[in-house]
């Protein structure tokens, strides 16, 4: 969800640097990157390291939920190219679904500026017991589709999204941000999701089985 279906990184940013700059920290593009991709406790155990202790981790996390989810509120900007690609799969039968490492709140407050109706379902860090890395949410996803994981096609931009991905055994389509993922077998690499369309999808299954 997070930079790949919505532009929210820039505001991660804001709200991650609100939340640390009242115990004397400054939060850095560095530090955005080392807690890319979550799961938002590993971030609240980030900033409770860099501010020496002033406050719990659960406080720094929680703090850092309801900032986020009230600027999620407003119109959050769709991240190129994203909208079109969801719309044109479910008009030529491809099922989808939302998988993210944020928590229901912050899930919902984007889904209700994209419409009800954009995803049949959504799964968040609260639906599963093991977030990303691990592949629970995306196997979860799958159980709900009725579908083999194997089958399934994972869009993924950060290191944390990929290993789930990579874990769970499906396809993968990473469009990096602020990271480098290697391509495999059963990985490749864009730059932006308009870059893709369901035909250009369909003849890269094609060259994905062969390669198997």
């Amino acid at each position: 969800m997070d930079g790949l279906l919505v532009d929210s990184e820039p505001l991660w940013l804001e709200s991650e640097g609100e939340v640390t700059a009242p115990y004397g920290y400054e939060w850095s593009h560095a530090d955005q990157v080392a807690c890319l991709g979550g799961p938002l406790k590993r971030v609240g155990e980030y900033m409770f390291d860099r501010c020496n202790g002033a406050e719990s981790p659960e406080f720094f996390t929680q703090k850092l939920i309801d900032i986020q989810c009230a600027k999620l509120g407003g119109n959050t900007p769709l991240m190129p190219g994203a909208i079109e690609l969801i719309q044109e799969l479910q008009a030529n039968g491809v099922q989808t679904a939302l998988v993210s490492a944020s928590p229901r709140n912050i899930v919902d407050a984007v889904l209700e500026n994209l419409g009800a109706n954009s995803f049949p379902y959504s799964i968040s860090s609260d639906d599963v017991i093991n977030t990303k890395p691990h592949p629970d949410a995306y196997l979860l996803a799958a159980k709900k589709s009725g579908v083999q994981i194997t089958n399934s096609l994972i869009f993924e931009d950060s290191l944390t999204g990929v290993s789930a991905a990579q874990a769970s055994g499906a396809w993968l389509i990473a469009v990096p941000h602020l990271v480098v993922v290697p391509e495999s077998a059963r990985v490749r690499t864009i730059n932006s999701l308009a870059q893709l369309s369901f035909a250009k999808l369909s003849e890269l299954f094609v060259d994905f089985t062969v390669t198997i």
